[in-house]
């Protein structure tokens, strides 16, 4: 009864029941005027049909066409409002324009490092490819002199997190979606604390939608009460925006400029399974140190300064690395967001797939493809090479895994090989290919991550994360269920309906 309490008085709630109140009074508006007036009918029609037209011609995912062009058609006039309402991808004019404005003044900040790119064209053509494709689509260069290690599970991450932490001389800088009281999050915050107490420059940032419902309101004023530098990304608001769909999903840490950590875990318990929540909890994250971590500080930098005030990076090389530390391959941090018609975190996926000759493995917790991800690895499949995809077995969300097993009889048809996680939930977002290439990161494989979210993720050749992190999904497979026809058979009839009803909204999910 609590906590059932605590559900219905949390932000979270009170939000959602003011969000359907303003919908249900515009559209009742709508529809009231549109029964009593028949030439307000005729406006809102026409308008929808205009909207279904603009759709059409956009430069967008057919699929992400379709799962708007469906409820226009059967019903136009909530149809229609509710696309007005949600269904622009991009952030709202005055959002993106000053995002675009900060990563404008960022432009010229990090070097090309074209003597980078013309050494792995010299070495490899196919990689200097990749290479200068996330150069060019994200302005975060390629680096060499950086030292890169692949951390699974969770609680080795949060183990190498807390040393490096500890280390911390001159400054931390934080961004994650999720907090949530317990052990991970409390001992975290309190060495930040202490650490601050010492002079160390502390800045975090987490997501207020990430945590709507596991933080007081006030919790930043708390933070800022013991000595943490302490923003929110895009405060959440009971209002009819779109903007709240566009969420700061990264997990950056770095630490004085020459450590970073990237990947999938956030600051909660389930994360370390310190607490079960959906079974074992298998997720992973990368360590960098060197160069290369001057593409997360700038990030990082940038987000810090699009919630707050400032509009332009001044400080950055305040910031810049003060260890030098050898070469282990080629290290490119690169980041996400959904303000343009770029798409590096899904297309540096693709590329490599496309490269592939091998194998190419992957760990994702969703599975919600597009067209152009699906034809890639059906194509990579039945060219030969092995290709092979982990997926949780206990879901987190009953609606997303049942449309990620929508996928399954597809892929399989393609070649590709599809294994469940059995011990529980696969949290990992990870591909590696012919022991050269690999990216970790924080980009799912579904629409939410390549087109609605702010997501980071380091692309590497040949460094000594590579074969740590092939070397993990193999691990990872002795615990796995291989999905088969019959697998598939045993899934329950009515699952299998609701599939195709939810795969056609799957973009909105």
């Amino acid at each position: 009864m609590r906590k059932l309490f605590k559900l219905l008085t949390g932000r979270l709630c009170t939000t959602i029941i003011l969000l359907l109140i303003q919908m249900i009074v515009i559209i009742t508006i709508l529809l009231y005027l549109s029964t009593y007036y028949g030439y307000f009918q005729i406006f809102f029609t026409l308008i929808s049909t205009a909207i279904g037209i603009y759709i059409i011609n956009k430069n967008e995912n057919p699929i992400y066409k379709i799962a708007w062009l469906i409820p226009i058609i059967l019903s136009p006039i909530l149809g229609g409002c509710l696309y007005l309402l949600f269904g622009k991808r991009h952030t709202r004019s005055h959002v993106g324009g000053k995002i675009l404005e900060i990563q404008k003044s960022t432009q010229n900040m990090l070097p090309e490092n074209a003597h980078y790119l013309k050494e792995l064209q010299e070495l490899n053509p196919l990689a200097a490819k990749h290479s200068q494709f996330i150069y060019r689509d994200t302005f975060r260069p390629v680096w060499k002199n950086t030292q890169t290690e692949f951390l699974s599970p969770g609680e080795r991450f949060y183990e190498v997190l807390m040393e490096e932490l500890q280390k911390a001389e001159h400054f931390i800088f934080m961004e994650y979606f999720i907090l949530d009281e317990g052990k991970m999050r409390d001992t975290i915050m309190d060495l930040l604390i202490q650490k601050a107490a010492q002079g160390v420059e502390v800045r975090f940032l987490y997501d207020d939608m990430g945590t709507i419902q596991l933080l007081p309101r006030d919790y930043d004023q708390k933070l800022r009460e013991q000595g943490l530098n302490v923003r929110v990304f895009n405060p959440f608001k009971p209002s009819l925006d779109s903007f709240w769909n566009n969420r700061d999903h990264r997990k950056i840490t770095v630490i004085d400029g020459h450590v970073g950590f990237t990947g999938g875990i956030n600051l909660a318990d389930e994360y370390i399974n310190e607490i079960e929540r959906f079974g074992y909890w298998q997720d992973s994250s990368i360590m960098l140190k060197g160069d290369a971590v001057q593409n997360l500080t700038l990030m990082f930098l940038e987000m810090w300064n699009f919630a707050g005030p400032e509009t332009s990076v001044n400080d950055f090389n305040r910031y810049l690395p003060t260890c030098s530390y050898p070469s282990d391959g080629y290290v490119q941090p690169f980041d996400d967001n959904p303000i343009d018609d770029c798409l590096p975190g899904e297309l540096t996926y693709i590329n490599i797939i496309n490269s592939a000759t091998r194998y190419v493995y992957i760990t994702t917790p969703y599975l919600v493809l597009d067209h152009e991800m699906e034809t890639a690895l059906c194509l990579c499949a039945r060219s030969g090479v092995d290709v092979r995809i982990i997926t949780p077995h206990i879901e987190d969300k009953w609606y997303v895994h049942v449309v990620t097993r929508s996928y399954y009889r597809d892929l399989l048809q393609g070649g590709v090989k599809i294994y469940e996680f059995k011990p529980g939930f696969i949290h990992s977002k990870t591909v590696v290919s012919d022991d050269s290439y690999a990216v970790v990161g924080t980009t799912n494989f579904d629409f939410r991550s390549f087109y609605l979210h702010f997501e980071c993720g380091v692309w590497m050749y040949q460094s000594k994360a590579v074969p740590q992190v092939k070397e993990e999904f193999l691990r990872i497979l002795e615990s796995c269920i291989p999905v088969t026809e019959e697998f598939l058979k045993k899934i329950p009839l009515y699952k299998r309906m609701l599939a195709v009803i939810l795969r056609i909204f799957a973009p909105l999910l």
